[in-house]
């Protein structure tokens, strides 16, 4: 049976409350790229050491999904039996322990303890992952599942982009001048390129506000009425999801996307200190360009990929283009008074104009938009590669405009015809986030082998060749059930 409703009713106040979700995890995953800088000062890691933070959080999501497509095929479908709703209540709640263990973490000054915070926490998203995305995609019409799956990402998108401005202010200023400073293991001050100590404080209280956050919203989701969806009237049990070959080779490429973008922007604070001196409380300003080029390219794709004219389509992502990037640079403006000069900022708004472009190329098909998108990706990765300074900070900067639409197109097209095996298919697509704890722990030694970030680069260009294929042919459905 499809698990699509027969109706094409308007779940509006479903889609809001369940895009809430999307916001949050983008903001606390993205708050990972403002803890690498702060612990690797807290503890003195190397840049390797400093990576097995993505490694603990992303891995978590591939041990929450292999136990969960394990249960799956042996005792059915989880998601079946208890329902999204309950799913996305246990992944919340899940979720706030994650952030409640970063307060005794602090405390004691344990590396190995805030890994393991960082693992729970993942564990909860992971629940999230399996179920929210899959709801979204049935919220409506099958055809335009990803234009939805967009906007929910699009928001997923304006976490991230608000965190390195909301999240480094919190933790690298207003936070850590509470509290005693932290010391070093030669009981020196612990302190920011800046100068400016930190403190346990810096840490914990933004996360224990993050745990309420979470608590707040599986209260809302309890109370609210979400439709119900079921995939079939009996629980399957067995691999079947792994019959289809575009399901599998979605599999590569969702590990290959989070892999690349998260390496980028995890290595960003700390590269743009090697590349042009910058402090964190600067980088961060900067870094919320990378993450919210991928909130604008999300609102654009949920347009361009909609139902509507061509002309509509049109008029709608150039003025949401033009919204959304002023959100960005005001935002930043408003937290930190800082302001780049329309001569700094000028290289983003030529990447903008380019990803309008290229939606036009990908003809409003979420597989050659992928390709598409991927193939500039490479472009900008290899010009990193090979200059210098600015110019090679807002190449760097620019690729989260392109990576914006990679989930969201991959995840739809690789559910695409699984029927009953939507959720279990969502489970191992979520499995395979483990992209990110692998590829960013790989460009860190890589970085470490060759005394800078600079030339690291080059191990994400190998994630985003394969997401051309994918794009271009790997999508295509041919099974065998």
């Amino acid at each position: 049976m499809n698990n699509f409703p027969k109706t094409e009713k308007k779940h509006t106040s479903a889609l809001i409350v369940v895009t809430g979700l999307f916001f949050m995890w983008g903001f606390i995953t993205c708050m990972n790229d403002i803890l690498i800088p702060f612990l690797k000062k807290m503890f003195d890691l190397t840049r390797t050491q400093s990576m097995f933070i993505q490694f603990s959080f992303f891995g978590a999501y591939f041990i929450g999904s292999l136990i969960y497509f394990w249960i799956s095929s042996k005792k059915g479908d989880p998601i079946s039996k208890i329902e999204y709703k309950n799913g996305i209540l246990l992944g919340l709640l899940l979720s706030a322990l994650g952030c409640i263990l970063f307060y005794p973490a602090a405390a004691v000054k344990s590396y190995g303890l805030f890994l393991a915070a960082l693992f729970v926490l993942a564990l909860g998203f992971t629940l999230l992952q399996i179920a929210a995305n899959p709801y979204v995609a049935l919220l409506g019409k099958p055809n335009t599942a990803s234009s939805r799956l967009n906007l929910s990402q699009a928001f997923n998108s304006f976490g991230t982009t608000i965190a390195p401005i909301v999240g480094g202010y919190l933790i690298f200023h207003y936070f850590a001048n509470w509290g005693k400073p932290l010391l070093d293991k030669l009981g020196n001050t612990i302190t920011l390129d800046s100068g400016e100590a930190i403190s346990a404080l810096g840490v914990q209280l933004p996360y224990l506000i993050f745990a309420g956050i979470f608590i707040l919203l599986a209260v809302i989701i309890k109370i609210t009425h979400l439709p119900k969806f079921t995939s079939s009237s009996t629980i399957e049990k067995g691999a079947g999801a792994l019959k289809y070959r575009h399901l599998v080779l979605g599999m590569v490429a969702i590990f290959m996307y989070v892999g690349g973008e998260v390496s980028i922007g995890s290595v960003l604070i700390n590269y743009m200190n090697e590349l042009v001196g910058f402090t964190e409380m600067e980088a961060k300003s900067y870094l919320a360009f990378y993450w919210g080029g991928a909130m604008i390219g999300r609102f654009l794709g949920a347009i361009s990929l909609s139902d509507k004219s061509n002309s509509t389509k049109t008029i709608g992502m150039i003025f949401t283009s033009i919204a959304t990037f002023l959100i960005i640079y005001f935002a930043v403006y408003i937290e930190s008074g800082f302001t780049f000069g329309f001569m700094n900022i000028a290289p983003f708004l030529i990447f903008l104009v380019l990803n309008l472009v290229a939606f036009k190329f990908g003809r409003s098909l979420p597989g050659r938009t992928l390709m598409v998108f991927a193939i500039v990706i490479i472009v900008l990765l290899t010009t990193t590669l090979f200059t210098n300074g600015k110019f090679a900070l807002w190449t760097i900067l620019g690729i989260g405009l392109f990576n914006s639409i990679m989930w969201s197109n991959i995840f739809t097209l690789a559910i695409k015809d699984l029927r009953k095996y939507t959720a279990q298919g969502s489970s191992l697509l979520v499995m395979m986030i483990l992209g990110g704890a692998v590829i960013p722990l790989i460009q860190g030694a890589v970085a470490d082998a060759l005394d800078g970030y600079q030339y690291s680069f080059f191990v994400p260009i190998f994630c985003y060749v394969y997401l051309v294929y994918y794009g271009w042919k790997g999508y295509r459905i041919k099974f065998d059930v």
